[in-house]
């Protein structure tokens, strides 16, 4: 499941606009809106440092928060940030009211387990990630960690894609047109004389004997 829900205190702020967010930043706080569920958009001031924790702590997107303004709570779920690009201090956040009915759209992370049971690893093959998150439908509530890939058995070759990979309840890709790839086991660049001869090296060998052995009986 995904991180664990936290709360974040806020300030309401009645001036909106660049000038306004730039003396928010300049007194160590951040701007932020609250919209969605067909409410009018709340604009509100949040501490600089629990954001800026939460947003490089992993998982941000993907968590529902609890936003405390004037004594009321409010349910929210990430939907976009900005950083300064040169100082990487989080700049603005946009959030979406959410509730136990409400069905969000995410990017869930990949993770690959069980590498060292792949075949084609061990024979040197790479694993090539094509998708590092999957955009997918699911409850606002229950929204996966992560999305996990098993590469056991997998051989040189073999492609990963969307079908064979064990959703969490619940969650629906948002892709639904056709059966997109994850990751794929690359021939590794330069292959040894062993792995390029592969099974056929053993009847090689015989050829070899049964020559020395024709030599040596004329």
């Amino acid at each position: 499941m995904s991180h664990e829900s936290y709360e974040l205190q806020a300030e309401l702020r009645e001036k909106v606009g660049k000038g306004a967010a730039r003396d928010i930043r300049r007194n160590g706080k951040v701007p932020a809106v609250i919209y969605g569920d067909k409410q009018p958009p709340l604009a509100v001031t949040l501490n600089y440092k629990d954001v800026y924790m939460k947003i490089h702590g992993g998982g941000f997107m993907t968590t529902v928060a609890t936003v405390s303004v004037d004594g009321k709570k409010i349910q929210v779920l990430p939907k976009d940030y900005q950083l300064d690009p040169v100082r990487d201090f989080p700049m603005h956040v946009d959030f979406l009211r959410v509730s136990k009915n409400t069905v969000v759209t995410v990017e869930i992370p990949v993770h690959f387990t069980n590498e060292e049971q792949s075949r084609g690893i061990k024979r040197g093959g790479v694993l090539n990630i094509v998708r590092h998150h999957v955009e997918a439908h699911c409850p606002a509530d229950s929204i996966p960690e992560f999305i996990e890939v098993d590469l056991a058995g997998t051989e040189i070759g073999d492609s990963i894609h969307i079908s064979a990979v064990k959703l969490p309840k619940d969650v629906t890709p948002t892709i639904t047109d056709r059966d997109f790839t994850i990751a794929t086991i690359a021939a590794p660049a330069v292959l040894t004389p062993e792995e390029e001869a592969g099974e056929t090296e053993a009847p090689e060998t015989e050829v070899e004997e049964e020559t020395e052995e024709e030599g040596e009986d004329k």
